[in-house]
Formats: C-alpha cells, structure tokens, sequence
C-alpha cells in the first residue's frame, strides 16, 4: 500500500500525540507496582498496545477506557513465565525481557519482521552475567529467558540503545538487594535515561546515580501504585513543526508538558538556530519561519529520532546541514541514515553518508519521486512532509504510523495536506 501526494499547505489546529517513551514505562511500571495505578492521557498506537499485551501475559489486570488505563498487580512481588509478542515495538521488546528475568521461570519473547533483526545482544549479555540463562538466533529475537536474577551489579553496553540500560534501572528496585548497573563506552540517547528515572520517581523509586550515565545504584524499593498523566510527544511534534515550517506555518499545536524531561524537546533549539521562531503560549506551539533556512551542524548523539524531522528541513535550507554523531539511528525500525540518504538523493537533494550521519547540500532543482520508507513510522510521516513540499510524490508504508501516530495521515488531511492512500 502507499499514498500519493500532492504539493499542499497546512493550516488549523493540531493536537499533538501523548509521549509513547512515558507511556510504555508507565505502563509497566505500573505493572510492577504493589496495588492498582491510574495512567491517564495514554498514546493509543500498536506499540503501546504491545505493551499493554506484554503486561498481560505477565498475569497483570488490566482494564482499558479510552486513553485512561488502570493496571492491578494481584500477584505480589514475581510476574509469571509467558510467551510476548512484542510486534513492532522495540521498548517493549527490551524492557519485557528485564521483567522476564523476574520470573524465575520461561518466557519467550518475539515480533515482527523488523524486530527480529533488531540487536538484543547488550541486555542478554548483562543478564547472562546475572545468572539467567538466554537463547536467541545471534543476539536477536525470537528470544528465551530462563532463570531468576542472582546478582547484586552488571556492566551493559551503552553504544547501540539506552533502552537496555533504561530495562536495568526498571527491574532493579524488585530485585531483593537492588543493583547496581555499570554503563561501558559512551551511552548514546542520554536523555532517555533521565526520561526513565523521572518516571521511576512517579512511582516512588529513588536512583541514586554516583556516576552520570556511567554508574547507578539502585536499592530494593518497592513501586507505589500511583496516578500519572502522560505529556504530549516532542519526537512526534519534532515532525509536525518540520511540516509546519515547510508547509506555510499555519498550524498551531495544542500540547500538554508536564514537569518529566523529554530529550526531543532539543528541536526547539535546532530550529530557533535555522532561523524559525518558535513561540509557545499556554498550551499552544507556532511557528514563524524565513524564506531560507540556516542550515548547521547539529549532533544527535542525545536525539536520534530527530534525525527525520531535521534531514527534510534541506528543503527549505540555503546552507548544508551536517548531523553526526547518530550511528544508532541505524538500529531503529531501519538503518535510518541509510535511508534517509538514499531516499533524499531521488528527490536531487546532494547526498553524502558517513558512518554515523550524513551531509545535506541544497538544491534549487526538486524532483517528484516514489519514496519508500520501509515500513517506518517515522520515515513515512517524514517523507509524506517531502511529498506535500515537492508535489506529485508518492510515498510507501502509510499503515507504519500505525506505531506511534495513528492520527498522523487524518490529522494532516483535515489541516490541507493532500494524501491519499491507493
């Protein structure tokens, strides 16, 4: 399936998505916990609802109403062994397997196509020094997990996800004498690790951190049962003000904040340093953009799922734009940079990829192309946004957004955007 696209201009009100990092974590957070919590303002997308399925199978009541879940852990401390399909959803694949190791018993875990060529091998070589026993086709799902957790302290691999340590930080309080976790190399996506501390925090745990991003400890705690609301999404909004300042600044986004840390929100800073004004007033977002864009060298070390939002920005650039230091934006849903160049080049946008990003060089000349986006969430909305700027585009994969926006292609249509699904 795909959609064509047509050169269009938006407008309107746009409410921004709930945060599908939080709302994971609160989910099985709250799965952990002692008693019944209240999670409120939820994102509704298949990989929150692979978490939701993943806590089920753990033996966790769970009643659904709308975006308010309520989640009862009626069997104590332990969860139970199960099967977890994770689908597509590689947060709940990585945390799912930390909580496995809780149960002293069997649990399998696997997904779809994409998924299963995702790299597991940091997590299980961390468990497997805490005594579980794993199986796995080279380091990847479809995954087992055999064994309860002996062990008080663990070293993980920090280059490839935060996702495996964030796993670590969130099984640790169950453990009977904590844990401590040691981060080896330079940890990438930092902010995720913050994300998933103040989260913690909701919940009534405390993580002493005695080295940043290099050494936590965590005592046995217990998870209080507690009611949160989950704040709007910076990664989704990181794409939607990209559409707005390509395509007319007419749109105005309804968001909610909250106090908890969102790395994400670093697009406000990039795009204040390309030239966009940026003004927020109350719970709305807008922006006010040049003729041109800045263009710059921008680092995404901390931020690699705002790689899609500012590679398109070339559209509207005078100057190049260098992003760097990403190289873990290759193990997403895609090899993103990868793509992301292949795909830029069909449009005439003058390409060159590095290791861990890429160089960006403008063009006067754009061209209508057949973009495919590989089954990605996040490519598919970035390249449907190329095809509004461009016209006469087509672009693969509409049912991706499925993962994390499902509103997205509506959410667009009714603001002006002309896509239409064949």
């Amino acid at each position: 399936m795909k959609c064509d696209i047509k050169k269009s201009k938006i407008h309107g009100q746009i409410s921004c998505p709930s945060n599908k990092s939080y709302t994971h974590r609160a989910i099985f957070l709250a799965a952990l916990s002692d008693g019944k919590s209240i999670v409120k303002n939820i994102l509704r997308s298949n990989d929150t609802e692979a978490t939701i399925s993943a806590c089920r199978s753990f033996g966790v009541e769970v009643h659904e109403e709308d975006d308010i879940i309520t989640i009862k852990n009626t069997i104590g401390s332990s969860v139970s062994g199960s099967m977890i399909n994770a689908e597509n959803s590689g947060t709940t694949i990585r945390i799912a397997i930390a909580i496995a190791a809780l149960s002293g018993g069997n649990t399998m875990l696997t997904g779809d196509d994409s998924l299963r060529k995702r790299p597991m091998r940091p997590i299980l070589n961390a468990l497997e020094t805490l005594g579980i026993t794993t199986e796995s086709d080279d380091g990847t799902p479809p995954i087992t997990i055999k064994g309860k957790i002996k062990g008080v302290e663990v070293n993980i691999q920090g280059d490839i996800s935060s996702q495996f340590i964030s796993a670590l930080l969130i099984i640790a309080p169950r453990l009977e004498n904590g844990l401590t976790v040691n981060i080896q190399g330079e940890l990438v996506s930092k902010p995720y690790i913050e994300l998933t501390i103040a989260i913690m925090n909701e919940f009534g745990v405390k993580v002493n951190c005695e080295i940043p991003y290099k050494k936590y400890v965590i005592a046995h705690q217990i998870y209080k049962p507690t009611t949160c609301t989950i704040p709007s999404d910076f990664s989704n909004l990181a794409l939607l003000l990209a559409a707005n300042v390509l395509l007319g600044d007419g749109v105005s986004f309804d968001i909610s904040l909250g106090d908890m840390p969102q790395g994400d929100e670093a697009i406000i800073d990039i795009l204040e340093d390309m030239g966009v004004s940026v003004t927020l007033n109350g719970d709305k977002i807008t922006t006010k953009s040049p003729k041109l864009l800045n263009g710059g060298r921008f680092d995404l070390s901390d931020t690699p799922d705002l790689l899609p939002a500012l590679a398109i920005l070339i559209l509207k650039s005078s100057n190049p734009i260098e992003i760097f230091n990403v190289k873990h934006a290759r193990y997403k849903e895609t090899d993103r940079i990868a793509v992301i160049c292949r795909e830029l080049e069909k449009i005439g946008i003058d390409v060159k990829e590095n290791d861990d990003g890429m160089v960006l060089t403008p063009t006067e000349n754009l061209n209508p192309a057949e973009l495919n986006a590989e089954n990605d969430h996040r490519l598919f909305m970035a390249f449907s946004i190329i095809g509004m700027y461009i016209g006469d585009c087509s672009v693969t994969d509409p049912d991706s957004v499925k993962v994390s926006y499902p509103d997205f292609i509506t959410d667009m249509k009714n603001s002006g955007g002309k896509i239409i699904p064949v």
